[in-house]
């Protein structure tokens, strides 16, 4: 068994990097066949990564993605990722989020070759997205489940699906003991986390119940270990902090601008206003004495 000493300083699989390292490494390929299987809810015997390099990538920038693209054993393809941004968005939220991972998931279902074939003998397409922030803030339950309906709610097609697993919403979960949580319990309170002491007990006891979790933890043990994957980890959090205070001071200048802004346009309009209800006035007979009268 692979458990966490106490004290242990363990990386966070909810880092989109370590996440993707522990669904491809070559002496795991288990970890990812059950965390398929647990989340799409079907049997799955083999998955064969498409993807399997972690993106070299500039640490100021977040245009690679460590999604997980998977073809398994009955042809279905299953994209994988964690998101773990902490940037809000503006506006209606995370419309921009639903929207790229819809994207992302009709862009994969349209990449199969289709020619010589029926359209019905395309395969199924999934994008499945771990995520650390809420999503859905005015639904309890942390799994959304998406495919073709009608306004009824029968469905139309299931080739296209969409899992979301809002990691923020365990709070209940976690006050289960380990032998009452569910296959999908498990691995959603192994990946949000494994990395916190203060469920380390908890953490330990999913390891116990569970083979291919306890795979993931050794794996997570070993990364964890390994000095560079700190350096990378720490350079990824520095450059993310840098550029949410960045976006922060960017958004405060423009409030501020918007501010000064409203005030002059404020002044004019007050100046244009009182000018035009001036000539009303004047318009009426009244004279220069009168007028001052109604205005102050």
């Amino acid at each position: 068994m692979s458990k966490f000493p106490m004290d242990a300083d363990i990386l966070s699989p909810s880092d989109d990097r370590i996440f993707k390292t522990l669904l491809t490494h070559p002496d795991a390929k288990q970890v990812l066949i059950d965390v398929v299987s647990t989340v799409i809810d079907q049997t799955v015997t083999d998955a064969h990564v498409r993807n399997i390099e972690i993106p070299v990538m500039d640490t100021g920038e977040k245009s690679e993605r460590f999604d997980v693209n998977c073809a398994i054993d009955n042809g279905d393809q299953v994209d994988v990722e964690m998101h773990c941004s902490k940037i809000e968005e503006a506006g209606e939220k995370y419309s921009n989020f639903i929207n790229k991972y819809i994207y992302y998931l009709t862009d994969l279902h349209s990449s199969q070759k289709s020619k010589g074939i029926k359209y019905s003998k395309l395969v199924r397409t999934y994008q499945v997205t771990f995520c650390t922030n809420t999503v859905f803030p005015a639904q309890v339950d942390y799994v959304s489940r998406f495919s073709l309906r009608t306004r009824d709610g029968r469905q139309l097609s299931d080739q296209i699906n969409m899992v979301i697993i809002e990691l923020s919403k365990l709070g209940d979960t976690l006050k289960k003991p380990a032998g009452k949580l569910t296959a999908f319990e498990m691995w959603a309170v192994f990946f949000g986390y494994a990395s916190d002491p203060v469920h380390r007990n908890l953490i330990n006891d999913i390891i116990v119940k569970r083979e291919e979790i306890d795979m993931a933890a050794q794996l997570l043990q070993e990364v964890s270990q390994d000095e560079r994957e700190r350096a990378i980890l720490r350079s990824r959090r520095m450059a993310e902090t840098d550029r949410i205070s960045d976006l922060l001071t960017a958004e405060e200048r423009g409030e501020i601008r918007g501010l000064q802004q409203g005030i002059q346009q404020g002044i004019q309009q007050g100046r244009e206003e009182g000018q035009e209800k001036v000539l009303t006035l004047l318009e009426q007979g009244l004279s220069l004495e009168e007028i001052k009268q109604r205005l102050r």
